[in-house]
């Protein structure tokens, strides 16, 4: 596994594609990196969140992430996990997707990775470098399937923006957000939209969701996330669940995201 990280690391062309898989029982935390290679994450099972200065993602069991080569990202898991990386050699990655994003993983490029996770030396023989190059095409072809969070380019809603990841919970309304960051409610409600892409209400919504897929994979009760992220009742909460991911709280890490 040493010298796999050691070749994902390597500023070079060859091999490929660098392939790694593994579990993890405990929590890790990635601290804001980069590296030369493009890197695709993916999960068998379990919940981990990536993200950049732009915005976050939290990547459920059967979807992946992308991450561009020398893109700056952090990641860190919520509890047990098992995955897989791919790490993209930086000329190959001209093809592939030039932002961070996240995928839905089709079978093909699953089972593809998991037989590269199995190849060992830094050259790839004839049969490997086919099945190389279906990764790639397979990366390429695949369709953003983003639960993410963009975020705001303006201080003042970066501000904002902050504060409610770090206490998605807090009950104030718009009126109260903007008098905070000294803006109006209309340049708050014009400028979230123009740089999110969402409604200050629908962001701050997604934000909750997000929050709740983390503490729901710690473990924690759905009645405490219903709770913590300041919904009125347990049944609201659920009902908001449903709709985002098509589960309930309580079947969504068993059955996996609809």
């Amino acid at each position: 596994m040493e010298q796999k990280f050691s070749l994902a690391a390597r500023d070079a062309s060859d091999p490929l594609i660098v392939a790694l898989s593994g579990t993890d029982r405990g929590h890790r935390n990635l601290g804001l990196h980069h590296h030369p290679r493009g890197q695709l994450t993916a999960l068998r099972h379990g919940l981990l969140t990536f993200g950049t200065e732009a915005g976050a993602w939290v990547v459920a069991s059967d979807h992946a992430v992308w991450m561009p080569p020398h893109q700056p990202h952090f990641g860190y898991s919520h509890g047990p996990f098992d995955g897989w990386s791919c790490y993209v050699g930086e000329q190959a990655c001209a093809a592939l997707p030039a932002h961070p994003c996240a995928i839905k993983v089709s079978g093909l490029l699953r089972e593809a990775v998991m037989r590269a996770a199995t190849w060992e030396g830094a050259k790839l023989d004839d049969g490997q470098l086919r099945l190389a190059l279906v990764i790639l095409d397979e990366l390429r072809i695949a369709a953003d399937e983003p639960f993410g969070l963009p975020m705001p380019r303006d201080a003042r809603l970066v501000r904002i923006a902050r504060a409610l990841l770090q206490d998605p919970g807090d009950r104030r309304g718009l009126g109260d957000w903007a008098a905070w960051a000294a803006l109006s409610e209309r340049t708050l409600s014009r400028r979230f939209v123009a740089e999110t892409g969402y409604s200050f209400t629908a962001w701050r919504q997604r934000a909750r969701m997000m929050r709740a897929l983390e503490l729901l994979a710690d473990g924690t009760p759905v009645t405490t996330v219903a709770i913590d992220l300041g919904y009125d009742s347990v049944s609201a909460f659920i009902a908001l669940f449903k709709r985002t991911f098509r589960s309930t709280p309580s079947a969504y890490f068993t059955q996996g995201p609809g």
